[in-house]
This record gives structure tokens, sequence and C-alpha cells, in this order.
């Protein structure tokens, strides 16, 4: 048995930018024939890894479980055995932990890494399709820059999947796409496979905002009045398409609705306000569809009751606020207290910043909430990280929790991950070693390959 961490990223990163022969070519997907690949597939692929053990550490298993002194085993990037009794067999290699701590990989629900990369300048802007308050037929995914160094900073914060959506200027903003954090020349390279799209649509102050004089929505009443019209239309788009026949005509602005209606595309919808979200839950019972998560909800703990009813989960900032007036009546204690109430709480970030330190978001969290009475374990804090996440994304049977059977998705960190001190010292992607403090290793975008200064961890190359 190996005693020794083996490093094998580089190596594999290095194929993956170099080599044109295995990646799928991907084809768009012009008609509706059923037999043809869909448009865009993944083409994302593990990277090699090797059978590994990781001993003698403190495991967060992300789905409230605490372990001292426990093992995970990783054999072809799956856990196969994680507990305080496990035999590595013939493990390649053998990671003594030494009391650290192992968490699974941190997943970001809310981000917009690679449509407003770094650097952030206007011709890198391609977040935001601000020509009609309904864009339902623009996908994230189009806009994604694989080069965006963003994606190295969230991978040293321990972030290993992200959802990144278009920005929340309309009433339809469009698909959402959720990726693994890894190198690739595609974005089809980062692709999370079979993962669901997701459709982002924006309440309040935004789409009014830029809509005002644009020939509306000017006002909330308009917002709503959007909404129900496109529903509507979606809704007889969607019975033409069922019936099929040659007079079918596909529209891709009302295809991601019916897909909607389909249960296929998870709604993320972009809302602020308890009462906004309400008539959202209203809304969605009368066309008959589903509202997966509310992001920037600040004030969902005014409505835990009716989320955890409605089954709606809440993405949520620990303490940001109060930067608009929909932004303004939160409290510290939000997360925490639609947890305490069963609703499926989460953290995130939004931010190109806030993603690299995401642990240090749900351990404000938590203490507030603790602070304020409630008795939520470390252990459950880390589902707002993790397995939440993961299941407003519909990926949770395959990541977001340390469990037998799921993607090797892991974080070693150098002390306990709700202090402030704490880092990622090893990240793990379907148990191949992405990132490693010790030996300096660390995915570096194209993008920096010449640039000059140093590149290392902790420089002045905005490193976390």
């Amino acid at each position: 048995m190996k005693t020794t961490l083996k490093l094998t990223l580089l190596g594999a990163v290095i194929v993956g930018l170099a080599a044109c022969g295995n990646e799928t070519t991907t084809k768009k997907d012009n008609d509706s024939d059923a037999d043809k690949a869909p448009a865009f597939a993944s083409t994302y692929q593990p990277l090699p890894s090797e059978t590994t053990l990781i001993t003698n550490a403190r495991i967060y298993d992300g789905i409230g479980g605490f372990i001292e002194n426990g093992s995970v085993l990783i054999t072809d990037g799956r856990i196969t055995a994680i507990g305080t009794d496990i035999d590595g067999g013939n493990a390649d290699v053998t990671v003594d932990a030494k009391g650290r701590y192992v968490t699974p990989g941190i997943i970001d629900i809310h981000s917009h890494l690679g449509n407003y990369p770094s650097p952030g300048i206007r011709a890198h802007s391609d977040g935001n399709e601000v020509t009609s308050p309904v864009t339902s037929e623009v996908d994230a995914e189009h806009g994604v820059w694989p080069q965006d160094p963003g994606f190295d900073e969230a991978l040293a914060g321990g972030t290993t999947t992200l959802h990144v959506l278009p920005g929340s200027a309309n009433l339809f903003g469009g698909r959402g796409v959720t990726l693994r954090n890894v190198p690739a020349r595609t974005v089809q390279g980062m692709k999370f496979p079979d993962a669901p799209d997701t459709l982002k649509m924006a309440c309040g102050e935004n789409p009014k905002r830029v809509y005002g004089n644009k020939g509306g929505p000017g006002s909330r009443m308009g917002n709503v009045a959007g909404y129900r019209k496109n529903w509507i239309k979606a809704t007889e788009y969607k019975e033409k398409r069922d019936k099929g026949g040659d007079g079918f005509k596909r529209d891709l602005q009302l295809e991601t609705l019916a897909d909607v209606i389909d249960g296929k595309i998870l709604v993320q919808m972009h809302c602020y306000r308890a009462d906004e979200m309400a008539q959202i839950i209203d809304i969605a019972k009368e066309f008959d569809y589903k509202v997966t998560t509310f992001h920037h909800a600040i004030e969902s703990y005014k409505i835990a009751d009716l989320l955890k009813e409605n089954d709606v989960c809440s993405a949520m900032w620990a303490d940001w606020y109060g930067f608009k007036a929909e932004a303004y009546d939160t409290i510290r204690e939000n997360v925490p207290f639609v947890h305490a109430a069963g609703a499926c709480a989460m953290i995130h970030s939004d931010d190109a910043y806030g993603i690299q330190r995401l642990n240090q978001e749900v351990a404000k969290a938590w203490s507030d909430g603790n602070r304020a009475g409630l008795d939520i374990s470390r252990a459950d804090a880390w589902m707002w990280l993790t397995s939440n996440p993961a299941k407003a994304l519909g990926i949770d049977d395959e990541t977001g929790s340390l469990e037998v059977g799921k993607r090797a998705d892991i974080v070693l960190w150098n002390a306990e991950p709700f202090s402030t001190y704490a880092r990622p010292e090893t990240v793990m992607i379907d148990g191949a070693v992405v990132l490693d403090r010790n030996s300096g290793l660390k995915p570096k975008s194209d993008f920096r390959l010449g640039q000059p200064g140093p590149l290392s961890f902790g420089n002045a190359a905005g490193g976390n």
C-alpha cells in the first residue's frame, strides 16, 4: 500500500487541454426528432483517479452526520465505504488526515462565473440578455467562458460544483447550467452529466426597473401579468407540441416554459420579498408547474411554513442585504430560521468573491441562529452548502453528501471549516485530486498563462 498522495491533475489537465480527439462532437438539434442526440450534450469525463483511503478524519457527511476519527474509501471515483472501521483493501493511496476535517465538496447554486468572468470588463459581460422581459430561449451555457480564472479561485475555496444562471433583468431570463469545476476547453466539458436544465425567473424591482421605460413591465402588477400571459402561451404551445403533426413548429422561447410544465426544467426564481414569493407559488399552482428554489430570498423567514408546505427551497445570503428596497427586511437568522421550520435552506454566493469563502457564510448563519436560541449542529448546517443545493439542482443522487455510491467530491480542510482560518487543503472531484496546497497543485486558466506576476496560492492574482 502506498502512503503518499499522488497528484494526478496536472498531467490530466495538460492532456485534456491539448487533446482534440476524445471529445464528443455536438450538433445542434434543429428539430424535435427524439432519435437525435440532445443539443450541446455534456462531454464531461472524470479525471483519472486512484483507489484512495482517507483515514483519521473528522467528517461532516453533508446530511447531518459527524464522524470522529473516520475514514472514506474511494474507488473508481465513487465513495465505496465511509465510517470508523473501513478496510482499505488494496488502496493505491492512503491519506492520513490526522484529525483534519473532511466534507463533501461545496455546491454553489447561484453563480455567474464564466458569464461575468474576471477581468470584469464590458466585453466579457454575457450574463443578461437585456432585450426583452421574456428571453427564455437563451441559455447561460452559451455565454460561459471556460477560461474564467474565477473557476480556479472558487475551487480553492472548496467549490466542486456550481450552477451558472443568467442574470435577473427579465421575467423569464433563460436557462441555467450546472457545471463541474474542472478545467475544460468547452463548456460542454464542464457540464454535469444528466443534470436537469433550469429556468431563471425574476420578481420585483429588476424587471420593472429595466423595462419600465421600454414597454413594460413597469410595476409588480405588470410583472405578474407578464408571467401569466406567457404561461398561457406555454400551455397552448405544449398542447400543440404533444399532439405533434406536420403543422407543429418549434419555438425556443415557449419550449423552455413547456418543459417547465412537463417537469423537465427546474425553476430557479430570483425573489426577495415574502409576499411576492407567496404570489409566485399561487401562479405555479394556477399553471401546474413547480418553483424549485427562491434565490436571494431574504424574507423567507416570514413564510418558512409556506415554503415547507410547498416543498420550495430558499437560497439565501448569511448577512448581505439592504442594497435596495426589496433587499431591506432580512434578519441574520434567516437561513437558520428557515431550516428550523423544516424547509430546505441553503447558502448561495451570486458573487465571484463570495464563492471563494462559502464556508464562512455558513459559519456566520449557523452562529447567528444558535445565538437566537436555535440548537443547530454544525453537521446539520453543512447541509446548507452541499446536500440541499444538490437537491435543488436535481443532482442529489450523484453528489452533495459523503455516502456510498456518490461521486467522490471531497474537501480536506486544514482546520475546523467553520473557522475563519480554515482553508481547503486538498480538493477532489470524482476522486481525482484537483487542488493541493502542500504541493501547490492548482488549475491555471489559459488566460493566466504568460501573465506577469506570481500565480501560486496567496498572491496578488486574487487567490483565496
